[in-house]
């Protein structure tokens, strides 16, 4: 049986799923020409990221399929209810990559809360010229440690955000629709664990507690934070979103920044990807990475290996 990776698939995968038997294709295929490479390589399993759609097109015109997995959580890119009433399974890995994302999301927030993002960009033009007045322009840092970060969707990836918060001895606050109460256990190299229970509230109350604020939460028809949301935050507060493009109105989000509403947020996703808008490149009070918040080493080998163990399930 074959395996097409389209969207690339981590070493630990192909070697497990080779070990059983199956022969694992490498060859990004253009969405386009999908389909006809399905039908004449008969493909049995396709597994995809987010540059690959999987829609009603592919499903009802490739009969060799069995199976559609995500390497990574969303699955919007996916017909997902149609692929399963069809006969075909569908996966994804959705705990392989939440600690990966929560690292992110505190990389942004450890360089918004030391001007990083902007100091990385001037110093190599005027470093050696206005060393002084990059100094004094940067010198009005803040720290984590005391800080409240408001966490909207408590789920896997909220929650191994939130546990990289309380390591540094942040409060947490979150809001999550579908739970009222989670027990965190944070673990030490040790093997010590701390366990924390974490009570959710509403999303006006995160918004209003927080200095802090990250989504996790998935693809919606409507925006989860837009010009409401933004008069409820605090005029210092920072916004993360690592979750999907769509759930942040940018322009909203722009306005609140030129109007002092918030004071900094950072985006790893945006609404029009691969070419996001301008006027998100341009601002200095934005700090942006192009995607990558489950682009980790450890990550993609840890999806790799639960797709192919899944994979072994189904068809082994």
């Amino acid at each position: 049986m074959k395996v097409l990776a389209n969207d690339g698939l981590a070493h630990s995968g192909v070697t497990a799923l080779k070990a059983a038997g199956f022969e694992v294709e490498l060859t990004t295929v253009a969405q386009e020409q999908l389909l006809d490479y399905i039908n004449e390589n008969e493909i049995t399993v396709l597994l995809v990221r987010s540059a690959t759609t999987v829609r009603k097109d592919i499903i009802d015109g490739c009969d060799s399929l069995k199976i559609i997995g995500r390497g990574g959580v969303g699955m919007d890119n996916i017909d997902v209810e149609y692929a399963r009433e069809k006969g075909l399974s569908v996966i994804n890995t959705p705990a392989a990559s939440s600690h990966s994302v929560g690292e992110l999301v505190f990389a942004h927030l450890f360089g918004m809360a030391r001007f990083l993002h902007l100091s990385n960009r001037e110093m190599p033009l005027d470093g050696d010229s206005k060393f002084k007045a990059l100094k004094k322009a940067f010198a009005k840092g803040v720290e984590l440690r005391g800080k409240t970060l408001g966490v909207l969707g408590f789920g896997r990836i909220g929650q191994a955000t939130a546990k990289i918060a309380l390591g540094l001895g942040m409060k947490v606050v979150a809001f999550d629709p579908f739970m009222d109460e989670v027990n965190l256990e944070l673990e030490f190299f040790d093997h010590q664990s701390l366990f924390f229970n974490i009570n959710t509230i509403s999303k006006e109350e995160v918004l209003e507690q927080a200095d802090f604020v990250t989504l996790h939460v998935p693809a919606q028809k409507e925006y989860v934070i837009s010009t409401k949301e933004f008069e409820l935050m605090k005029n210092t507060a920072c916004l993360v979103n690592a979750a999907r493009g769509g759930v942040v109105d940018e322009v909203a989000l722009v306005k609140a920044l030129e109007e002092g509403q918030i004071a900094k947020a950072a985006l790893d996703v945006y609404e029009n990807e691969p070419t996001p808008e301008i006027q998100l490149l341009m601002n200095p009070n934005l700090s942006l990475t192009p995607h990558i918040g489950a682009a980790t080493g450890e990550a993609q080998d840890r999806i790799g290996t639960e797709l192919a163990e899944q994979i072994i399930e189904i068809l082994g």
